[in-house]
């Protein structure tokens, strides 16, 4: 409950700098999902971990899959929000490059949540696990928070890639959502040697991938 301050005789509640109920289920939600996936987590250890109790999860969000999306509409909210930005400004630009929106693309999905103080691991691994849960109903659930900028974005890469048939493309940009999940998700195994710790160079790990997949769709589609 929030504190009671008392001001001109009349008590007021303020608020405390103490993480309120919903947002330690949301913060145990994106731990636990992330680490088992939907189906592998119960509710009852999210809220276990949340000191707090099942009446709370059906208070402030209604179910677990309410949860859930929830989770998911936070995580992705600032993700959607920076690719959004770099894609109108580069249309109002012209015509971007096909390696100009896989920059602008892959760049919000590495950086804004690895770098999002001590949850950004956390939450990219998170988002890279829900983005492919093995349920479609979780997918679904995934995609309706991220595929009004990504079918933007689709439809940006194949009109900068006017060689290349639409499916190809389309075929290209999934491999493109799947490898930045698996990043995300941390589910690769660095190489023997590689001293990068993309959790703490999200910077090398990005031009790296962007590398890649400029190659990929540059060569591998127009091919």
């Amino acid at each position: 409950m929030p504190e009671r301050a008392v001001a001109g005789g009349k008590e007021n509640s303020v608020e405390t700098p103490v993480e309120s109920t919903r947002e330690r289920l949301l913060n145990v939600a994106e731990q636990r999902f992330g680490e088992g996936g939907y189906e592998g987590t119960s509710l009852r250890a999210i809220t276990v971990a949340a000191a707090a109790n099942i009446a709370a999860v059906n208070y402030h969000f209604g179910s677990k899959e309410a949860l859930l999306r929830a989770a998911v509409a936070r995580a992705m909210a600032p993700v959607n929000t920076e690719r959004r930005r770099r894609l109108d400004q580069l249309e109002a630009k012209g015509r971007p490059t096909a390696e100009q929106l896989i920059r602008a693309f892959v760049e919000p999905g590495l950086e804004l949540v690895l770098r999002r103080g001590e949850r950004g691991p956390m939450v990219a691994r998170f988002i890279g696990r829900i983005a492919f849960d093995p349920s479609q109903r979780i997918r679904e659930l995934y995609a309706a928070e991220s595929d009004p900028v990504e079918a933007r974005y689709l439809a940006a890469l194949q009109a900068a890639l006017p060689r290349a048939a639409p499916e190809s493309v389309a075929f290209g940009y999934v491999n493109m959502l799947g490898l930045l999940a698996l990043h995300q998700s941390q589910a690769l195994t660095r190489p023997p040697g590689d001293p990068v710790d993309p959790a703490d160079d999200p910077g090398k790990l990005a031009e790296n991938l962007i590398a890649f997949l400029v190659a990929a769709f540059d060569r591998g589609l127009r091919a």
